[in-house]
């Protein structure tokens, strides 16, 4: 008989946050399907290095915010590698640049929510069917330090709004589907950025974050860590929760406002 292989898909994984996860739950011994939208080779790469670690590996191109490309990223991974036991969203389109509300054109708007909010929701209701007939699954979502709070975030309106929206739907998902054995949690991650997201904490411990109260920078082993325990069976306990993984750090500061009335 077939050894029943655990399947885990990491949406937007072949670099960043999403690419350190996808290496953390290889060594969890997790066949791993590599997600990616233009980076064909870096997700290649990524594969290979997987592989290297003894399961098996696939990369899939397909970008969350297209309907179609949703519905074949998940066809595509279940006959390549079978059923989906594990799904990390960590794909989530982000505009770094500070603007007003007002400021985003309508596009914009559907993009952000789309890709941050709807394309979650649609993944989740794909890969569930396949978790209640086996009775176990591990989903995850992705939001920001202290989103389980609502507060407003100037300059980050419809950011902020479709994670603090997802932060609803994972408490309520994790309600309804915990007597099927699936989890549905949230890692919140402070303001990881470049590099840092594919180091580990060794790389940076002694280096100096005057923002963070821990003294140090964020890491990609710091959220891929939390990400693995999570998925583990015997975390079948832990549902519904928004977990902050920002060393204290509140990423929402008080940022002046432009008074400048539109005329």
């Amino acid at each position: 008989m077939m050894e029943k292989r655990t399947v885990a898909l990491i949406t937007g994984s072949s670099s960043g946050l999403g690419r350190t996860t996808a290496m953390a739950l290889a060594h969890q011994g997790y066949d791993i399907a590599v997600n990616y939208v233009h980076s064909v080779d870096e997700a290649q790469l990524l594969v290979s290095q997987i592989q290297q670690v003894g399961v098996r590996a696939v990369a899939i191109q397909g970008d969350v915010t297209v309907i179609e490309d949703v519905q074949r990223l998940i066809s595509r991974v279940q006959s390549s590698l079978g059923g989906i036991d594990i799904l990390v969203n960590s794909a989530g389109p982000f505009v770094r640049e500070r603007r007003l509300f007002a400021a985003y054109s309508l596009e914009e708007m559907d993009y952000l929510v789309r890709g941050n909010l709807l394309s979650v929701m649609q993944l989740d209701a794909l890969v569930l069917p396949h978790m209640r007939e086996n009775g176990w699954g591990r989903i995850i979502h992705f939001g920001f330090g202290h989103a389980s709070e609502a507060r407003g975030w100037p300059h980050r309106a419809v950011y902020a709004a479709a994670k603090v929206g997802l932060v609803s739907f994972t408490k309520t998902l994790a309600e309804e589907e915990a007597a099927n054995g699936i989890t549905v949690n949230m890692i919140a991650p402070g303001d990881i950025r470049g590099a840092n997201k594919e180091k580990t904490i060794a790389e940076v411990e002694h280096v100096v974050d005057e923002e963070t109260p821990r003294g140090r920078p964020g890491t990609g082993e710091d959220v891929a860590r939390m990400i693995s325990f999570l998925c583990l069976p015997q975390s079948d306990f832990i549902t519904g929760n928004v977990i902050d993984i920002t060393g204290g750090l509140d990423p929402i500061k008080t940022i002046p406002v432009l008074k400048n009335k539109v005329h």
